[in-house]
């Protein structure tokens, strides 16, 4: 494999890549760790992905920090659909497309990450792997460890949608409520997971995660024919999604295969924008992260600086949206694209259609707005924003007479 290295985000010390090593020696968890590569050994073409039958996230495997011979999960992950979005060309000038990571194996983006932290535990010789998770990147974890028999320790808030607690229950991952915040959960699951030995795949403090993420932006550029795009919309919580869009595009220019990289544009709830406030200050300031979306409530983003990093050198922004916005997108959305997508998922949406109504979005850009998790992941939400219809006598004259009203 082509990674050579580990370099601290923080102070700058490289350290010889291993399997079980998350954060710097001098900074703690602070010191979170970029994978670094001699492109020189990257022997992946377009012309060998083009004539590559495996339509999942393993065809760009030489772009990944796994040895050729460890084994990875069975369950089919990436290669998510690119939907073009024809009704903005004609209305905006503008070519908008829509990735749905929410037809991954668990409904999420973080089955990306968890195929490849699932896979470096074994390169680990774990015998369990633990993690922090407002929901999804838990029941992602559950599921992947489950296809290959291993067990896991799940930390989430006590204000986890219950669809996500549903889906760590029946993968049958041993889990814990802790009734406090996502930051509460996160410090308590990496100091259990270093006392008793765990495995930790929290993406925000173990750096291979994030290379799985990446893979994403793959995806994006080959889909749309080999061409960066102009922009990508993305939500922040943890930053990690973003530090892998950037990371993707980052690597396909370093191995030649595009000469320049997407605008980034993050979008966080107004309530919780710990990263938009950052970028405009330069100063991190900790939030109580309160917000309908429940996967980016996060008040101290662990992945900030990769976030501000593909922010800045991607020449993007981060910009949020008020949770009045993010329900209308709930709907709006679906009802625009047929894409059903979480809270979360959606914020990056009500972002998009905040900066089309700004005039912010030119004639001729060709965007991507990346939907990180299916809305199935929190129906409690998605109804609550819809006007649930009242039952009707079911006989044929009464429900005749409804349906006509409703013409």
């Amino acid at each position: 494999m082509a990674v050579v290295g580990m370099k601290c985000m923080k102070c700058g010390k490289e350290f010889p890549p291993a399997a079980d090593r998350y954060v710097c020696d001098t900074c703690g968890i602070d010191g979170i760790l970029d994978v670094l590569y001699d492109y020189s050994r990257v022997k992946l073409t377009r012309a060998d992905l083009e004539r590559n039958p495996d339509r999942s996230l393993w065809r760009y495997r030489p772009l990944l920090p796994l040895a050729p011979t460890t084994p990875v999960s069975p369950l089919h992950v990436g290669w998510t659909p690119l939907y073009h979005l024809p009704r903005y060309e004609k209305s905006h000038g503008a070519h908008i497309l829509l990735k749905d990571d929410g037809r991954n194996p668990t409904a999420s983006l973080k089955d990306r990450a968890s195929a490849v932290g699932v896979a470096k535990a074994v390169e680990a010789g774990a015998k369990a792997i633990a993690a922090a998770s407002t929901g999804n990147a838990a029941s992602s974890l559950a599921g992947f460890a489950a296809s290959i028999g291993l067990r896991t320790f799940i930390f989430v808030p006590k204000r986890a949608p219950k669809a996500k607690i549903a889906q760590l229950l029946v993968y049958g991952a041993t889990t814990i409520v802790v009734d406090d915040t996502y930051d509460r959960a996160f410090e308590l699951s990496v100091e259990i997971s270093r006392r008793l030995g765990f495995y930790n795949r929290n993406c925000a403090y173990n750096p291979y995660c994030v290379e799985g993420k990446k893979t994403v932006a793959y995806e994006i550029w080959e889909q749309n024919g080999f061409q960066v795009p102009d922009k990508v919309y993305v939500s922040i919580g943890d930053g990690c999604i973003t530090s892998g869009i950037y990371k993707g595009f980052y690597d396909l220019v370093q191995i030649g295969l595009t000469n320049r990289m997407p605008r980034i544009i993050g979008v966080q709830a107004a309530t919780c924008n710990p990263v938009e406030v950052a970028l405009r200050t330069g100063v991190f300031t900790p939030q109580s992260g309160n917000t309908i979306a429940d996967s980016i409530a996060v008040g101290i983003p662990r992945n900030r600086l990769k976030a501000m990093r593909a922010l800045r050198e991607s020449k993007g922004d981060c910009i949020s949206v008020t949770d009045e916005a993010i329900k209308r997108a709930l709907v709006e959305m679906p009802r625009q694209t047929g894409v059903f997508g979480e809270p979360a998922g959606v914020t990056a949406w009500a972002g998009f259609q905040k900066d089309l109504a700004a005039g912010a979005i030119a004639k001729g850009e060709t965007v991507v707005v990346l939907i990180t998790g299916n809305g199935l992941k929190d129906i409690e939400s998605a109804i609550s924003v819809c006007t649930s219809p009242t039952p009707v006598p079911p006989d044929l004259a009464t429900v005749e007479a409804h349906v006509r009203q409703l013409a």
